[in-house]
């Protein structure tokens, strides 16, 4: 396949399934800069970079608007570059279950690697080539590669102008008439200098759902109670500061024989003998190979091994998010595997993120890195051997992956934000496995509650980590599931719209639409509604409201190959 195939991956793909795209000469303009006024207009901002945000960029440029992305840190792509995560996806990946955007994207990534990597010819020739053979997904890669695979999709939209990209950006303040928002300005983080945006829709695609407070957009944050959603695992009262742990991602390679053992991090001390303070109890101090099993809550033993040997009926960690499997590529090219660490051991759980004030973002922040160095510490001097000793002094940081000084992931993985107050919210009710099975309502293919407004589809278990208020796993079964338009449409704010895990949802069923794939396929639909609604010059609310607008939509989306229910059989 010629680089080309790879780098406009999307477009290509898109292009063809775009019977509902809109001539670039409806629109007045390319993006637009002001110099007087130090402002940029555009038919979309999208504030966030991460995967719902490139999502519903890719979607909105394809249907013939212009917009304008910011990003926060300098690498677009969210949990899967800045944060370090590969994608938790369903088994069905593969073939359907997500935006055909989505798809090349992944497959884009297969061929940058067969397109620049010196891979074995067993490897080359596999269809569905899985560089790390990370046991948590079927295409464990580098950030970078991601990052340069997203970077050459929105590059042919760049070169016309069409898309203007501005990173080293934070949402600072909005201007709003009734529930309308009209500018945001936003400010660089580096020089400290600001920039004012506008456009007829605003999309919130942040990582914690910055924009909400600033447009006064209604929200919910934490959890909520039981008599609030009736939800069967919902705890009789609810708590807005009760949000998932969140995790500062790491890489590590191993150089047997070698010494990169770090400097003893300052809060190891603490780190080292910490026990969480969750109820039900976690199975003991946090920098062990032993942790709550998430479905039992009982204690359960965890293997560990930097050359990948197998470690009886105990899940290897090195295998279980490594990105580089060193046996894929020619002999000699890399000297170990590369793994990235998002384990248990490092999910930080003594602070909450989100909805606080800037000085204790960074004081828990700063807390979560000293906790991933002290278990990164603790592996290279006193995580237990097979031998009998004590310690792998040859496993070496590898800041270069992350793309910092300190070897860290640029922005905390986050698994729960602020989360909009919808015009529907999705409970458990509706998708997980047993209460959707007792409700009585209509269900949709995937054994999930059907919606009559669905617009895309998607499937995780719902997987909530310890929590910031001392609760442990709760992770249970789910059903494939639809996106509702109405989860997507605030209940007040007419022109701002959510485009991550910062939907219509409540903390429980946060749990099974925050992965990458339900992600991207929100940003998705998303997308394809700003074009929609500006098309037809109506809101998105009349679009769910207005049977006729909504099946048009529907059909508008189907005809680009957005899959609004599961086959009969997922």
């Amino acid at each position: 396949m010629e680089r080309r195939n790879f780098i406009g991956a999307f477009a290509t793909v898109a292009g063809t399934l775009a019977t509902g795209q809109l001539a670039a000469s409806e629109h007045k303009h390319n993006p637009s800069f002001d110099s007087k006024t130090g402002s940029l207009e555009a038919d979309l901002v999208v504030a966030g970079g991460g995967l719902g945000g490139i999502a519903t960029t890719l979607a909105a440029l394809r249907n013939g608007l212009t917009v304008i992305l910011t990003e926060e840190t300098d690498w677009i792509g969210g949990q899967i570059t800045s944060q370090g995560v590969p994608p938790d996806e369903h088994p069905w990946i593969e073939t359907h279950g997500a935006p055909p955007s989505y798809r090349a994207f992944r497959e884009g990534v297969r061929q940058y690697y067969k397109t620049y990597y010196p891979l074995t010819d067993a490897a080359k020739a596999r269809t569905n080539l899985n560089p790390g053979d990370g046991a948590v997904s079927r295409i464990c890669h580098e950030p970078r590669v991601a990052l340069a695979v997203l970077q050459g999709m929105l590059a042919p939209f760049e070169s016309t102008g069409k898309l203007t990209i501005l990173t080293g950006f934070s949402p600072a303040k909005a201007s709003k008439n009734n529930n309308t928002v009209n500018t945001l300005t936003f400010r660089h983080l580096s020089s400290d200098k600001s920039i004012t945006l506008s456009a007829p829709l605003f999309v919130d695609a942040t990582e914690l759902g910055d924009l909400l407070p600033i447009t006064g957009t209604a929200y919910q944050t934490g959890t909520e109670s039981k008599a609030e959603t009736g939800e069967w695992h919902a705890p009789e009262k609810g708590n807005t500061l009760n949000n998932q742990a969140f995790t500062m991602c790491f890489a590590i390679d191993y150089l047997p024989g070698e010494n990169h053992v770090i400097e003893q991090p300052a809060e190891y001390p603490f780190w080292r003998n910490h026990i969480p303070p969750l109820t039900p109890a976690w199975s003991g101090k946090l920098l062990d190979l032993n942790y709550s099993s998430p479905s039992t809550l009982q204690p359960k033993a965890l293997g560990f091994h930097p050359e990948g040997v197998a470690t009886g009926d105990k899940l290897n960690l090195w295998n279980y998010r490594r990105i580089i499997h060193k046996n894929n590529f020619t002999k000699g090219f890399y000297p170990g595997d590369i793994s990235l660490v998002n384990w248990p051991q490092n999910d930080y759980m003594l602070g909450n993120i989100v909805d606080v004030s800037p000085k204790e973002f960074t004081k828990h922040v700063n807390r979560a890195k000293q906790l991933s160095l002290s278990l990164l510490y603790w592996l290279q001097t006193e995580a237990p051997r097979p031998d009998g000793g004590k310690g792998w002094s040859g496993l070496r940081l590898r800041k270069d992956i992350m793309g910092t000084d300190d070897g860290l992931a640029k922005y905390p993985y986050v698994r729960e934000s602020r989360r909009i107050k919808a015009l529907f919210t999705v409970t458990e009710a509706h998708v997980g496995k047993e209460q959707s099975a007792a409700n009585p309502a209509p269900k949709c293919n995937g054994g999930a509650v059907a919606f009559e407004d669905s617009v895309g589809i998607g499937y995780y278990h719902i997987d909530l980590h310890p929590s910031s208020a001392g609760d442990n796993y709760i992770d249970f079964p789910s059903v494939p599931f639809q996106i509702p338009l109405g989860a997507l449409i605030p209940v007040a704010t007419e022109n701002l719209l959510p485009a991550c895990k910062n939907i219509g949802t409540t903390h429980i069923t946060n749990g099974c639409y925050r992965l990458h794939p339900v992600e991207w396929s929100i940003g998705e639909a998303v997308g394809c509604l700003a074009a929609f609604a500006r098309q037809k010059k109506i809101t998105p609310r009349e679009i769910r409201e207005n049977k006729v607008y909504l099946r048009e939509f529907q059909d508008f989306i189907r005809a680009q190959g957005i899959e609004t229910d599961w086959p009969a059989k997922p």
